[in-house]
């Protein structure tokens, strides 16, 4: 029964309770970093790290935050998984860290984390809330790549550095910019809904 729960506590946000494409959450990030693949794979990281352990450690304590700190004991917690992110890549991965520049500490913003701490961690045990935020980052991750390919495949006619299209192709200077991640954002959204969730739901 435990591992029957679990394993719909790990699927629902790949799923059926996503968090971008049905709870509509953290899309903020389709406009600081999908335009390059290789940028959106160390935030998404970022966030998937944050996301699961800030809903651990706050489902240890849940019994012992007084109610009208909450929120900001919460906060705090999640900054401190957001730091550890950011000393990281200053250490290891500095020219990736000036690239992304503050939208690595902007993380404490996004509100997938909030969202799982609250609606999960606060009324579950360790072992779910952790993977439920492990899961609800990779149903985040999943979403931003595949907006990050499209984007920066048609923006800069490259996936990962690596140009794919040869010169024949004109780069679409749009999908580089902000409005093209709310566009691709929309049409992935739209092609989920429409294709994938609906087979699910007939079937």
């Amino acid at each position: 029964m435990a591992k029957s729960k679990l394993k719909k506590t790990f699927l629902e946000p790949l799923g059926k309770n996503n968090p971008v494409f049905v709870q509509i959450l953290g899309i903020c990030s389709t406009l600081a970093v999908t335009n390059k693949v290789q940028n959106t794979v160390v935030m998404t990281l970022g966030v998937t790290f944050t996301t699961a352990l800030s809903s651990w450690t706050i489902s240890l304590l849940r019994n012992h935050i007084p109610s009208r700190i909450r929120m900001m004991v919460e906060t705090m917690i999640i900054a401190v998984f957001v730091i550890i992110v950011d000393i990281f890549l200053k250490a290891y991965y500095p020219e990736m860290w000036k690239q992304l520049g503050p939208y690595v500490g902007l993380i404490i913003t996004n509100c997938i984390i909030m969202g799982r701490v609250e609606a999960f961690a606060l009324q579950n045990k360790p072992l779910p809330s952790l993977v439920d935020g492990f899961s609800s980052g990779l149903g985040y991750t999943y979403v931003l790549l595949a907006i990050a390919v499209i984007r920066e495949l048609l923006g800069s006619g490259s996936i990962w550095g690596i140009q794919i299209l040869g010169s024949w192709w004109t780069n679409w200077a749009i999908m580089i910019m902000p409005p093209g991640g709310f566009f691709v954002l929309a049409i992935v959204i739209w092609f989920i809904r429409e294709t994938i969730m609906k087979e699910a739901s007939n079937g």
